[in-house]
Formats: C-alpha cells, sequence, structure tokens
C-alpha cells in the first residue's frame, strides 16, 4: 500500500507541474504572439520601413511639391501639379498614383520642406487632397514626418 500511495503522490505531482508548465508554455505563445503581432504591425505602419522605390517615389512627390509651392501663387493651378505628379508617378511605375497614401505623405514632406504653415498650408492641404479627409490625414501625417 506504501508504494501505491508514493506512485500515486508522484504522478498527481508531475500531472500538476505539466499542467502548470502548459499554462505557462500556453501564456507565453499568446504573449509572443501578440508581441510579434504588435512588431508587424507597427513595420508595416512606419513610413521608414518603406521599401527603396517607394521611399525614392515619396521624395521625389516631396522635393516636386516643395519646388512647386515655392514659383507658384496662391491661387496655384492645381491641375498642372497634378499633372506633375501623374508624371513622376509614371516615370517612377505607380500606378493609380491618386489612390497611393505615399504620393500624400510625399505632398506633406514637401509642403514641410517649403515652410508652408497656417492657413497657406490647409489651404494647400485641402486643394491638394481634393476634399479628400483621408487624403488630408496622409498629407498631414507626411507634413509631421519631416524633419
Amino acid at each position: 500500500m506504501r508504494l501505491y500511495s508514493g506512485y500515486l503522490k508522484h504522478t498527481v505531482l508531475y500531472s500538476a507541474l505539466f499542467s502548470v508548465s502548459i499554462s505557462l508554455n500556453s501564456c507565453s505563445f499568446s504573449d509572443s504572439s501578440k508581441s510579434i503581432s504588435d512588431s508587424t504591425s507597427s513595420i508595416i505602419s512606419s513610413p521608414s520601413s518603406i521599401s527603396g522605390k517607394s521611399k525614392k517615389y515619396q521624395n521625389e512627390i516631396a522635393d516636386y511639391t516643395t519646388a512647386y509651392v515655392k514659383s507658384s501663387q496662391p491661387g496655384a493651378d492645381y491641375t498642372t501639379f497634378q499633372k506633375g505628379l501623374s508624371d513622376i508617378a509614371a516615370k517612377e511605375g505607380v500606378t493609380n498614383w491618386d489612390q497611393d497614401p505615399l504620393t500624400y505623405m510625399g505632398i506633406g514632406i514637401g509642403l514641410k520642406k517649403a515652410n508652408v504653415e497656417g492657413t497657406t498650408y490647409e489651404t494647400y492641404k485641402k486643394n491638394f487632397a481634393g476634399g479628400d479627409s483621408k487624403k488630408m490625414e496622409e498629407i498631414q501625417s507626411g507634413y509631421e514626418s519631416a524633419e
């Protein structure tokens, strides 16, 4: 009987340890999965994570915007501006440039580089985005990320 009692204690002890181990590992796995997911999400949404080609496109849009704003009058011709964006996109192989967030982030960077502020900035932002709130947010994001 004593032998059976010792065996039973060991079995219960091992079962308990196994359960605790499984429980701890599942928490660890869950935490690791969440951590990996969070890291991936931040990489995807981070402007610094865009590819070299995309970064080149965004920089060209920014430089074009800066030059355009510095050389144009406040009542600028936005059709001419859009034609220039279209030409850059075609050269870089970007399709649907008018729906691409990098286009609008580049515009925001360009506006910041041109030192456009206040009401003038808001006017350019609204006009360059065609009044589209999502595009205006992308311009704002680029403006805020510019150095």
